[in-house]
């Protein structure tokens, strides 16, 4: 299945179950089958960092992310979510789906985590928060945790005007970073606050990697 078109793999993602009650204190965004999908094709297709790779995705929420990377060969592919109510999603879409190499852990991200699990991983795929209204600078937190858990690379979604901001972290913690791609990300009217039927937020898709022999400050 490593090999999977492009648009098999939105389709097959069209079926995941997303958040009926999102909790706005945790910023809760289902990423949309169609950015979803780019995502991994681009990290499988361009980099090889899916197929037989051990996969964390951090903040997975219902799991999208991590069923597209289990669909497309993990060896393994480990979701991390503050919040039962999403894991409980993520379970019922694996079991809906019958996927056997995907596994989810209840944790804060934002906080420290076991060292059983820091460079356990070939490869980090996220979609943090973006780090609105009370959650400021939730995005680095969730980039530094990644950053700890990756030997390889972290593949992560931010939004454009942090850009600069975010690269002049990377290049000061000696990490590579490259925006891959910039993307609309549509969020549909979600909570009560909402007064549109959608917003489209621009967002880069970020690729950092490690160099060689250069440890992080």
């Amino acid at each position: 299945m490593a090999c999977m078109k492009l648009k098999t793999l939105e389709q097959y993602l069209q079926d995941v179950e997303i958040f009926e009650h999102p909790k706005v204190h945790l910023e809760q965004y289902a990423t949309m089958p169609h950015i979803a999908a780019r995502m991994l094709h681009t990290i499988q297709a361009s980099f090889g960092d899916i197929d037989g790779k051990l996969i964390a995705d951090l903040g997975c929420g219902c799991g999208t992310l991590s069923i597209g990377a289990a669909m497309l060969g993990a060896g393994l592919c480990v979701g991390f979510d503050v919040d039962p109510d999403a894991l409980s999603i993520f379970y019922s879409n694996i079991r809906d789906l019958e996927l056997g190499n995907i596994d989810a852990v209840q944790c804060d991200v934002t906080r420290a985590l076991p060292d059983r699990w820091k460079k356990k991983f070939d490869t980090v795929i996220m979609n943090p928060p973006f780090g609105t209204k009370h959650n400021r600078g939730i995005d680095m937190k969730f980039l530094q945790t990644a950053l700890d858990l990756a030997t390889t690379s972290v593949y992560s979604l931010h939004k454009t005007s942090t850009r600069d901001h975010i690269l002049t972290k990377a290049a000061d913690w000696g990490v590579k970073a490259q925006v891959l791609a910039e993307l609309r990300f549509d969020l549909p009217a979600s909570y009560r606050f909402h007064k549109k039927q959608s917003v489209d937020i621009e967002v880069d898709f970020i690729r950092f990697w490690f160099q060689p022999s250069v440890m992080r400050k």
